[in-house]
């Protein structure tokens, strides 16, 4: 920080912030919001529908001590008791060996082998990715969790940190295998559930401390840096337009759609949309001007690809994922970035210009595509509404051949929404705790923030959250679980909720 107010370019942007913020705070306008807003915050904070969500319900309340939880518990760390079972028996022997030694403690640090593996997974080129190696590392790093569990009996699995609704979620998946009109059309998809499960339990259970959960998100962040940095050369050298990604009618004169190392634009754009706002925290965070000037220049690099990628559902997420961070870090600076936000509107590249102004025209065929899918989606619901079709796209796309195509003669692939996907795929019930699962999470997390002493972990909440609420809003308009590695990444940053609610609770018993 002192070289950046050192700086001659430094003091110039700190004064002018500096002038800005005094104006705001001075301004009658900004005197009229501030007034305005206290007054909607006591009245929701003082409502019936806030009471209600924000009270901790019997459920949640009871998880912990309850049966089911310990049972699951019990389950999943019967490898670590095998483990620890086995380090017991042999202690002397197991000491005496070096390469045991090395081993475990290799095996001792999960969350660096966590980190590591999301880090390769985002830099694999689509080509050399298959889905079954998401659930191989998933498996193996469980069976290193457990051994290095071995001589550090402190180590299990928590799944019990998730609340009961990530349970109840995963018991509906379940039920969509077993109730699928066809078992070989789903079982492929109950590897991905349990891969995304799997990495979840181990970003909550193998971090004990700040510091651990800041190399995994460090790690995570530069792998999806390298990504970014690949989707910036794709940019610069140019990428053949692909015809059904953009409507060239509309979209005249953009170039083509980047996708870095993975199968989309939309893809890649979706999983910068969720982790670019650890950028913030990891910037917040730092300690020096390197650990600074990182955190810049990854934010600007991935900043970059997601203006090439042209996807406006993510600029939209990223711009919901950015208002939500500021909104915690501190809510009172909300109206100063809508007005900056507004002001840097002409300063746009006129490829992104022109891309926003096409967000909502029904003569977009992406626009008008995804309305139809929309239309054959309720068709089909009118007969599974309430059982669903089974687990996975693959019999749901089966599923839509029997019945009329749409306008094109063509069938949909998935319903182009995570929700109505949730729902079509494990019927009513699941939706719902689907939908509780998310709320539960976004509730405790938001708990978490506000009753929480460490602020490196309240930073680090804040982005974690952020990147949930703008992949959500993305999810709206796209079936972000359709791409496998975004799936992964999605449950990653779930779990990273989960490991910051946990910090908090160590933070605020010290």
């Amino acid at each position: 920080m002192n070289v950046v107010t050192s700086s001659y370019i430094g003091n110039i942007l700190m004064t002018i912030w500096a002038a800005l913020t005094g104006a705001w705070r001075d301004s009658g306008v900004g005197k009229a919001l501030r007034s305005f807003g206290r007054r909607i915050s006591r009245a929701v904070q003082e409502s019936v529908l806030c009471q209600f969500l924000w009270r901790e319900g019997t459920l949640p309340k009871s998880w912990p001590e309850s049966i089911t939880n310990r049972v699951i518990t019990f389950i999943l760390n019967i490898p670590c008791a095998i483990c620890r079972w086995l380090y017991r028996v042999g202690k002397t022997v197991w000491d005496g060996s070096f390469v045991f030694r090395g081993v475990t403690a290799l095996c001792g640090r999960p969350f660096l082998l966590l980190g590591l593996f999301l880090a390769v997974m985002l830099m694999v080129p689509h080509a050399s990715w298959d889905n079954r190696y998401a659930l191989m590392g998933a498996l193996a790093l469980i069976a290193l969790f457990a051994v290095g569990s071995g001589p550090k009996a402190y180590l299990r699995l928590e799944p019990g940190a998730f609340g009961p609704y990530y349970i109840f979620f995963m018991g509906f998946i379940c039920y969509a295998f077993l109730a699928s009109l066809s078992w070989s059309q789903s079982v492929r998809f109950v590897g991905f559930h349990l891969a995304a499960f799997l990495l979840a339990v181990l970003a909550v259970s193998s971090v004990k401390k700040y510091e651990q959960l800041q190399l995994v998100v460090v790690l995570a962040v530069a792998g999806l840096t390298i990504a970014a940095l690949y989707g910036c050369y794709q940019g610069v050298v140019g990428v053949p337009v692909v015809a059904n990604q953009q409507d060239m009618l509309v979209n005249k004169g953009m170039p083509g759609r980047v996708y870095s190392f993975f199968d989309n634009p939309n893809n890649f754009a979706e999983l910068l949309a969720m982790l670019m706002p650890f950028t913030y925290a990891l910037f917040l965070n730092a300690k020096t001007w390197r650990g600074r000037l990182a955190a810049v220049f990854s934010f600007g690099v991935c900043a970059v690809a997601l203006g090439y990628t042209l996807s406006r559902s993510s600029w939209l997420g990223f711009a919901l994922a950015t208002v939500v961070f500021i909104a915690f870090w501190n809510w009172k600076l909300i109206p100063l970035l809508v007005v900056l936000g507004i002001c840097c509107v002409p300063l746009l590249p006129e490829t992104i210009y022109n891309r926003i102004l096409t967000i909502g025209n029904t003569k977009d065929t992406s626009t008008s595509y995804r309305f139809a899918i929309y239309k054959a989606s309720g068709v089909l619901m009118e007969d599974y509404w309430f059982r669903g079709v089974g687990l996975g796209s693959d019999i749901l796309t089966q599923t839509f051949r029997g019945y009329p195509p749409m306008f094109d003669g063509n069938f949909p692939i998935h319903t182009h929404n995570n929700y109505l996907q949730m729902w079509a795929e494990t019927g009513l019930l699941g939706a719902l705790s689907f939908l509780a699962m998310l709320v539960y999470q976004l509730k405790a997390g938001t708990k978490a923030f506000l009753r929480c002493t460490d602020q490196r972990v309240r930073n680090l909440l804040a982005a974690a959250l952020a990147g949930f609420c703008g992949i959500l809003l993305i999810s709206v308009a796209e079936y972000t679980w359709f791409y496998a590695r975004n799936m992964f990444t999605y449950f990653f940053l779930f779990g990273v909720i989960a490991a910051c609610i946990k910090l908090s609770k160590k933070s605020a018993q010290a």
